[in-house]
C-alpha cells in the first residue's frame, strides 16, 4: 500500500479561466504582470485564457477578491472581452488527502456579490490525493467534482 505525500487536505489557489468567440490576447495583455498566463490561446474555434493571481493570498476568497479588483479595473475595451465572454469561471483548487479531517473554503458574502456582479460562475475543483504510486506515474488524478453557479 502506498503513502500519502498530503497529510491535509488544503486550498492550493484560484485559476481564472475565460472561454469566448473572440480573441482573448488583449484582454490578458491589459491584466499584464498582475496574473501568470497558464495558457491563452484557442482550442476547437474557442479562445481560452487560464491564469492566476500573480499577488500572494492565502485564501480563494482574498484572491477572488484581487482577481476582481483586477477585472473591475480593465480598461474599456479589454472589458468588453470580459462582459462578451461566453463563461468565465473562477475555479477554486483543493488538493484532497486520503486521511484527512474537513475543510472549509469560506467565501464572503461580498465575495460573491462581486463574482454574480462579473457575470461569472464559482467552480470547486478537487484534486485526487496523491500518494507516491500516482506521483511515480505521472498521474495527476484530477477530478472536478462539481461546480457552483
Amino acid at each position: 500500500m502506498s503513502r500519502d505525500i498530503d497529510k491535509s487536505t488544503h486550498f492550493l489557489n484560484v485559476d481564472l479561466d475565460i472561454y469566448s468567440r473572440s480573441n482573448l490576447e488583449p484582454l490578458v495583455a491589459a491584466l499584464g504582470k498582475r496574473v501568470f498566463v497558464l495558457y491563452v490561446g484557442c482550442h476547437k474555434r474557442t479562445y481560452e485564457a487560464h491564469l492566476e493571481v500573480a499577488a500572494n493570498a492565502s485564501t480563494a476568497d482574498a484572491v477572488i477578491k484581487k482577481f476582481a479588483a483586477l477585472i473591475n479595473s480593465l480598461p474599456k475595451s479589454a472589458r468588453k472581452l470580459w462582459d462578451t465572454a461566453k463563461r468565465r469561471d473562477f475555479s477554486i483548487g483543493v488538493q484532497a488527502a486520503v486521511q484527512s479531517e474537513v475543510v472549509d473554503i469560506a467565501l464572503e458574502p461580498a465575495t460573491i456579490r462581486a463574482v454574480a456582479a462579473l457575470n461569472a460562475r464559482i467552480v470547486i475543483t478537487v484534486y485526487a490525493p496523491r500518494t507516491k504510486a500516482s506521483t511515480a506515474s505521472g498521474s495527476q488524478g484530477i477530478e472536478q467534482i462539481f461546480q457552483i453557479s
